[in-house]
């Protein structure tokens, strides 16, 4: 929760939960509704982890910009405003849900700022230039979106009615990231000789580590470093919720009637004998691989229409079923 451009402590409205739910954070529902009533906005953290409509739209937009997406919302009484003026480090699309919310939006004082240049380390700068008249001065009404690029500073307000609306936040890959990605995979290398002794740092001594460093770069697998920026991205999206239960009910209820498909956001590719994705791996048969490439291409499939005989497409769609690979179809 926050209040007036600060954060509320969890204390003020967590504790324990009573017999059975001892611990510390449980949520106090008289504590929520004492503040928000006080103008205290709501933050729903993380609602891409909690809700499926929330998930399948933030999975889909990561899927088509290529970077991971994060989805909070805020619930912010009338007349009052959350946060104080502040930048991300991340682009933000804001969708107004309900209610009409007032946005001031400012010129960066960082361009493009990292997430290690968070807008508290510049706080000064920040102030200064929301004291500036803005750059874009509107009312949000249900259904309207604002693009935010990191670095703008914004700050909104609650009008007449309670404002809900949803943040997906953009974790984008920076050219940093990528070029940090490519002299990791160079450390792997062999540069483990000292400098000869007496050296002094010089443009000289400097020129032959950077030319045997741009052939060394210019020889790397750059398969195995887009494999490795796969995985990290992959790591940053929460996959495509399941039910646990109801999923291994289905994977032990197989028919050849069952459709299957590839559950979202786990980055799945076929490695020798196995499907690695992002939470795990199984190893597959020679005889499997055709059936698994089908499943990657993300289509709906029966499991009587993979190219295996029955017993077989049963076994292999109830050990991906298991393994939360796949996920059961809408006609399952």
């Amino acid at each position: 929760m926050a209040k007036d451009g600060k954060v509320i402590p969890t204390s003020r409205f967590t504790g324990p939960g009573g017999a059975g739910a001892m611990v510390a954070d449980q949520i106090h529902d008289e504590a929520v509704l004492g503040l928000f009533s006080d103008g205290a906005t709501v933050v729903l953290q993380g609602l891409h982890r909690t809700w499926q409509p929330v998930s399948a739209l933030a999975a889909g937009l990561a899927a088509d910009l290529g970077h991971p997406v994060q989805v909070n919302s805020y619930i912010t009484p009338p007349q009052s405003q959350g946060f104080a003026p502040h930048y991300d480090t991340h682009d933000v699309f804001v969708l107004q849900i309900e209610g009409r919310k007032h946005w001031r939006i400012h010129e960066p004082v960082l361009a493009q700022p990292l997430p290690d240049e968070p807008w508290d380390t510049v706080a000064d700068q920040v102030a200064q230039r929301a004291a500036e008249p803005p750059v874009l001065d509107v009312t949000l009404q249900p259904g309207d979106c604002l693009y935010l690029p990191r670095g703008f500073l914004h700050a909104a307000t609650a009008l007449g009615e309670t404002s809900i609306h949803l943040t997906f936040g953009i974790h984008t890959t920076t050219e940093r990231d990528v070029v940090r990605a490519l002299a990791d995979k160079l450390a792997d290398a062999s540069w483990r000789a000292s400098m000869p002794v007496g050296w002094e740092p010089s443009e000289d001594s400097l020129t032959a580590l950077r030319d045997r460093a741009v052939a060394a770069l210019a020889a790397l697998d750059l398969t195995a470093v887009a494999r490795q920026l796969r995985a990290d991205r992959a790591r940053k999206q929460r996959p495509e919720p399941l039910s646990p239960l109801a999923q291994a009910q289905i994977a032990a209820d197989l028919s050849q009637d069952t459709s299957i498909r590839l559950r979202r956001g786990i980055a799945a590719r076929l490695a020798n004998s196995a499907v690695v994705f992002s939470t795990g791996s199984i190893t597959i048969s020679e005889d499997e691989r055709e059936a698994v490439s089908l499943l990657l291409k993300g289509q709906e499939v029966r499991v009587g229409e993979l190219p295996l005989a029955e017993p077989a497409a049963l076994d292999l769609a109830a050990r991906l079923l298991r393994s939360g690979a796949v996920v059961p179809g809408a006609e399952a």
